[in-house]
């Protein structure tokens, strides 16, 4: 669907605008459909990040701190999102043998059960609903990095 059609306007200062302005309506247009996609695996998006993070750390927990500096969605309430995996057993809570004032957090069982869950439902649906080519993806994500790159003056 165009932008246009999508938000009902065609008011855009110049290409740049309307190219910001489309990349967050597809932001969140992606953030909802992923949304609903892990509400089939009981989880926010929020939630599957902190479990995909764990994963890749595994064996090795980490301290929510360090979750933090990896999460997507960084305005994200980590210890938050922590206890409710705690409560719905997927994530443990260890205190470090180094430091004893720091709690590390690790994947359950159940926990990295989920999130291999999880991957399959989303790498399925990614499939549906990225309407991209590889070639078109890498060249998309080449554009979106360097969009991120630090303006220099």
């Amino acid at each position: 669907m165009r932008l246009e059609d999508a938000i009902k306007s065609n008011r855009f200062s110049d290409e740049r605008h309307k190219a910001s302005v489309n990349l967050i309506y597809t932001a969140y247009w992606l953030k909802y459909n992923f949304s609903n996609i892990m509400k089939e695996c009981g989880l926010t998006m929020e939630q599957h990040n902190v479990l995909r993070i764990l994963n890749g750390s595994h064996p090795t927990a980490l301290c929510v701190k360090d979750i933090g500096s990896r999460i997507i969605e960084k305005s994200s309430n980590v210890p938050r999102i922590v206890d409710r995996l705690v409560a719905k057993k997927l994530v443990e809570r260890v205190q470090s043998k180094e430091d004893k004032r720091e709690t590390l957090i690790s994947l359950t069982d159940k926990g990295r059960e989920l999130t291999q869950k999880a991957r399959t439902t989303v790498d399925a649906h990614t499939k549906k609903l990225v309407n991209l080519s590889i070639e078109e993806s890498t060249q998309l994500n080449a554009l979106l990095e360097k969009l991120r790159e630090p303006i220099s003056e």
